[in-house]
Order: C-alpha cells, then structure tokens, then sequence
C-alpha cells in the first residue's frame, strides 16, 4: 500500500488515460443529445403489463389469462400480417389451479420500442419442450434475454378491451452481441474482482486501525448517507411515484461498493491511495450484507417491487466475494506471481469497465427515446448523486477534523461506484422484477459514464480546495 504500489499503478493509470479521457467526453456529451430523440411509447403498454402483473399477484386463478389464451387460439392467423422486431420476451405467472395452465401464465413479447403482443401458446405444453419440433421448443429458456422474433400479428378483443396478438413463425433467436455481451460483463467482473484481490493481503485490512476514522467515516457515508441521499432525491424529483424502478436504480448505485475508477482518481487527485483501496476493500466484503439489506428497506412499501434479495447475495457472493478471496489466496501462496499479473489484471479492470458501460449504454440507446422517463431531470439527478456524494464526503471529513490527502480520497470513495457490479445486478434481476424498462440498468449504467466527468471536475477543484503540500503527503 505504499510508494512502491503507488507507483506501479500510477505507471498503470497513466498509459490508460486517454481511454478514461475518451468516456469522459462521452459522458458529458450523452446527456445532451439524448434528450432530443423523440420519445418512444406512451405509458399504455407498461400499464398492460402492470395490470396482468397484478392480476398475477391479487387472483391465484386468473380468469383473464385464460380468455387471453383462448382468444389468441381463436383468431384466423392464416390472413395475418407478419412482423419481425427485435425485442424480449416476457412471462407472467400466477399460482392457479395445475389442471387449468390457461389460467396461470400469459406470455408477452415487448419490442424494443415498448409495444405489448399477447403471445399465442400452443394449448399441449409438450409443444413448449425443448426437443419439440415447433418454434415454441424451449421457449421459457430464453426469458430475459434479447431476442430477434419473426411473427404473424392480429388484433383482437377481451372483454371489450383490444388487446394485440402475435403467433411464432420461427423460434426466437438471440442476437450474437447480446450474448456476448451478458457473457463479457459476467466474466469480466469476476475476472477484475480476482485481479483486485491480488493486490490485497490481510495486511490490509488493519489500516482500520491506523486510519480508523477515515475508515468508519468512509464506510457510513458508502452505505448510510448516500442510499439515503438517493432515496431523497428520488421522493424529491417524483421517480418514486412516477418511474419506481429509477428509484430503484438510484438505490442499488448508492448501495454497490466502491470500485477500481475511485483507486484510479484518487491517485490523479493525489489523495491517500492506499486509504482508498482499504475503503474499496473493505465495502466489497460489507457489499455481501449490505447491498440486499439497504435495497430490502428502501424500497420495501413501492407496491410495483418486489427486491429478489436472494439473487441480489448470490450475485455479489459469486461475482465478487469469492473471485476476491481467490485473488487474495493467490496473493498469499504466490506473491511473486501476483505482483507480475496486478497490472494485467489493473489494466484489465479500468478498459473492460469502461468498454462494459459504453456497450451496455449503446446497446439500450433505444430507451433514451423515451424522453418524459429519461430526460433533462433523469440526467441532471444522476450527476447531482455522484457530484453531492463527493461534496459531502469533504463536508462530513472536514467537519471531523480529517487532513485535506485522507479527504480527497473519502470524497472520490463516497461518490465513485462499482457501476459494473450495479449493471450486472440489475441485468440479472429485471425481468423477475419486472423493470419493463430496464430502468434500473440504464440508471446504473449512466452513472458509470457520468461518475467519470463528476470526478475529474472534482480533481481540478481539490488544487484551490482542498491543498495538500508535498512535504505534508506521505512517501512510505
């Protein structure tokens, strides 16, 4: 944790710098241009889908979901036009009576665009098994992932109401770069958790005693104060009523730990690096109790939201916490090994976060369409998260009488985040949580690009305030 780590990273950092340069435009440039796309949809079709979630949830034998099946069966699709979109496929499912299937599950598919197809399913469940030779073979497999569908499409009616319809014509196929793309962001999350796991020895750990106070301060402002800004801020700007799972978005940045882009700041901004890997460190392993418990409590009474806490720990326990143990194994076993492979791994972490979130932002670029949902109060909040994390970690540091080097280090901790773990997270739990607009990834995957501006803006701004003199910064 001392020079000789310094050092070694900031050699590292410094031949990434115009990768971080180039996001940094990116970033600043996004939030003006989006918000002149047209706006994709208007709110009917969430309110569809809202209301079949709800009969799922309030009728344990949903007699509409059977007269929507049976009308799709009914219709004459042998005059129906065919369509072909890319989009998702969607399942509700209520526990009903296993002699009426009808009346259990509806299914959906949603274009990229928003709009709701009631989807026909063959009335024999074999039909729907996966060596079955129908275009619904293993149909429930491809829940959640993005998908390029070719069908013929009907309008029709229940009960009164007109309702959309579409019949398979081919199996769905997922886009190669989709998967891919779920892949890489999987893989490369575990791989940079290895890789920070080798720069750490137990050692470590004990600068909670040498630095307690910027240590618990780091800590509480992490996981107490900044979820609670978010949650503010979220009842403030009307997301909680209006768009929860942006609320929800908001929650789960503010609760992910810290990540490899605050190291990478903090040695820019000259601020103690090594109290800035311990606090990274150290919220990693609290992410495993903390992240489910404060996603569980501030979200616990939005009607619309169901937190899948136990996928949310077995996420952040097979993503981060064991490739992190794994990394600290290896460090303990093979130190000459894994000081050779740090700056593979570094390099690694900084290049495939920021590939992650532009891939991940670029290939939802459809949604800022959507303009009422992401517009100017969306982008000005998310950069007013980040920026206020780092403007009240000065506040509360200075308020305790900590030195202006251990300071920088706690503002760029309290407002930087492991965007990559939050966009993997809400990858993972959106379609059982039902964010019919990937909204909690989009949320995360802004903050990823915009934490990038916020902290460089904060690194010019720590020179006139916050000083440190060279003499005055340690060198051991």
């Amino acid at each position: 944790m001392g020079k000789g780590q310094g050092m070694r990273h900031g050699n590292l950092v410094a031949k990434e710098w115009p990768s971080v340069f180039m996001v940094i435009l990116l970033a600043g440039f996004m939030p003006f241009v989006l918000p002149t796309l047209v706006r994709a949809d208007d709110d009917s079709n969430a309110a569809l889908y809202r209301k079949l979630s709800q009969e799922a949830a309030s009728q344990a034998n949903s007699v509409l979901f059977e007269k929507l099946n049976t009308t799709a069966r009914a219709i004459a699709w042998a005059g129906a036009e065919e369509k072909a979109f890319a989009g998702h496929l969607r399942i509700i499912r209520s526990d009903g009576d296993g002699r009426r299937p009808d009346r259990q599950v509806v299914y959906l598919l949603r274009e990229l665009t928003g709009k709701v197809y009631i989807l026909e399913i063959p009335a024999d469940p074999a039909d729907r098994h996966g060596d079955a030779g129908s275009p619904y073979a293993g149909l429930d497999a491809k829940f959640g992932n993005k998908l390029q569908f070719r069908v013929k499409h009907a309008s029709g009616s229940v009960d009164g109401e007109p309702y959309q319809f579409v019949r398979l014509i081919d199996p769905p196929v997922q886009p190669a770069l989709d998967r891919l793309f779920k892949i890489c962001i999987v893989l490369m999350l575990f791989f940079v958790m290895v890789g920070m796991g080798l720069t750490l020895t137990f050692k470590d750990f004990a600068l909670v005693f040498s630095k307690p106070r910027g240590i618990i301060l780091g800590e509480i402002l992490q996981f107490g104060f900044m979820p609670l800004l978010a949650m503010a801020m979220g009842y403030l700007l009307g997301f909680y009523q209006q768009y929860p799972f942006i609320f929800v978005g908001m929650i789960l940045i503010t609760a992910i730990p810290g990540g490899v882009t605050s190291n990478l700041m903090t040695y820019y901004a000259k601020g103690d690096l090594a109290l800035s890997i311990s606090l990274t460190s150290f919220s990693t392993v609290l992410s495993i109790v903390f992240t489910p418990l404060l996603l569980a409590l501030y979200c616990a009474n939005m009607p619309d939201v169901d937190i899948p806490v136990k996928t949310v720990i077995q996420t952040i326990m097979v993503l981060v916490i064991i490739p992190l143990t794994v990394g600290m194994s290896v460090r303990g076993k093979w130190p000459l090994f894994a000081m050779k492979s740090t700056p593979f791994f570094s390099a690694l972490g900084i290049i495939a976060l920021l590939a992650l979130i532009i891939a991940g932002v670029l290939s939802n670029i459809h949604v800022f369409k959507d303009t009422a949902r992401y517009g100017v109060k969306f982008y000005t909040s998310v950069f007013a998260l980040t920026s206020l994390g780092m403007i009240f970690g000065i506040v509360f540091s200075k308020m305790i009488g900590i030195n202006n080097y251990q300071t920088r280090a706690i503002s760029l901790e309290t407002g930087l985040r492991n965007s990559a773990l939050a966009m993997t997270i809400a990858l993972l739990i959106q379609d059982a949580m039902g964010d019919f607009y990937s909204s909690m990834f989009v949320t995360s995957g802004l903050f990823g690009l915009i934490m990038y501006l916020a902290g460089v803006l904060a690194i010019f701004l720590y020179k006139p305030l916050l000083p440190v003199e060279k003499e005055s910064v340690p060198q051991g």
